[in-house]
């Protein structure tokens, strides 16, 4: 097997998460299992929230594949690609732990960048946690961010029609 078979897997299982991610935190932690998701969206001093959990279930998807695609583990019926999609998907939870947590939770270091990329994942992100509860909402993503101006006017619109309270009367421009 070629590096660049081998690299186009992890490529392709990294860029797969986001699409995971995504539909897991619209459907699943806005949805039946908002207990989990709750304390992430208000405000605490705990160093650790109960969202937190749902990490386990990434570390479980990569550790399964990494067993998979071990001879040792599974003999005979190993899937060798398994082995670079576990590690695909431990990027993309090494990624999410230090932009999330990180860059935008500022749970591991404080930087507000002032401009790029960084500052619209911020953006996109403070603009997900304008919304009070489960309900309405943007930006659901971790890595990819839409055009805070989009988002902006999103909320707008699902405030208008009834389907989000958020937290303030205006939008500002860091997105709060």
């Amino acid at each position: 097997m070629s590096n660049f078979i081998a690299f186009a897997i992890i490529l392709v299982s990294f860029l797969a998460m986001e699409c995971v991610a995504w539909a897991s935190h619209k459907y699943i932690m806005h949805g039946f299992g908002w207990a989990w998701h709750r304390d992430h969206h208000e405000p605490h001093d705990n160093l650790l929230e109960k969202n937190d959990l749902y990490g386990i279930f990434g570390a479980v998807m990569s550790i399964s594949m990494f067993a998979w695609g071990s001879p040792m583990i599974m003999g005979q019926h190993a899937f060798w690609p398994a082995t670079w999609i576990g590690m695909g998907i431990l990027l993309y939870g090494i990624v999410y732990t230090l932009v999330h947590d990180g860059l935008v939770h500022q749970r591991y270091f404080k930087w507000v960048p002032k401009s790029g990329y960084a500052k619209k994942l911020v953006q996109a992100h403070k603009l997900h946690h304008a919304t009070i509860g489960k309900e309405g909402g943007v930006s659901f993503g971790f890595i990819f961010a839409r055009d805070p101006q989009k988002l902006k006017a999103a909320l707008r619109q699902q405030r208008e029609s009834g389907i989000a309270i958020l937290r303030g009367a205006n939008i500002d421009e860091r997105g709060n």
